[in-house]
């Protein structure tokens, strides 16, 4: 029994240790830090209380990936995507202004780039690039073959190239578009 609770407790602290990645990747998706919060502190709650049906622990963060990639369907099936998402940038640390100023830069491309590729590809891209996940990972994740997952990312990420090559494209441009559509 005290086995059984320590074993508990361990999974509680490895589901809550994710809760940066699955934030980030949420994130990635939606665009929308309040959004990305609800998503996760719901996919952590539906882990939670689905622990036991987790067979193997070394599958935890596919789990959790998968879980938040239901409860993000999810979401947008129960209402019409709002197109007032706010842009926000991730959090960064304390660079000095060059490095802010080359960051967002690179975010405002990124962002651009991701809100151009369609919901298969951005989760796609998020799963393997942003949370590490294995092909056969994102595979299971998202209930799709693993040689569509690598046509899919190849696809992607030869659109996301292509944007962040364009000289044009700042994250003021991005911002603007995003106010403005």
């Amino acid at each position: 029994m005290l086995k059984r609770l320590s074993s508990q407790r361990k999974l509680r602290r490895e589901i809550e240790s994710l809760r940066p990645r699955l934030y980030r990747l949420a994130w990635s998706w939606c665009q929308n830090a309040d959004l990305a919060d609800d998503l996760v502190q719901e996919a952590l709650l539906k882990g939670l209380k689905k622990s036991g049906q987790l067979r193997d622990q070394a599958q935890l963060k596919s789990w959790l990936c998968r879980i938040l990639s239901n409860v993000y369907y999810d979401h947008f099936r129960a209402q019409k995507p709002d197109d007032s998402t706010e842009m926000d940038e991730m959090p960064t640390g304390q660079p000095n202004p060059e490095q802010i100023a080359h960051r967002r830069d690179m975010v405002g491309r990124m962002q651009y780039g991701l809100l151009q590729l369609s919901d298969d590809h951005r989760q796609i891209v998020t799963l393997v690039d942003l949370m590490g996940l294995s092909y056969s990972e994102v595979s299971e994740t998202l209930n799709i073959p693993a040689g569509t997952v690598m046509s899919r990312l190849n696809r992607a990420r030869r659109q996301l190239r292509k944007q962040l090559m364009e000289k044009d494209i700042t994250s003021e441009n991005v911002l603007y578009m995003e106010q403005h559509r």
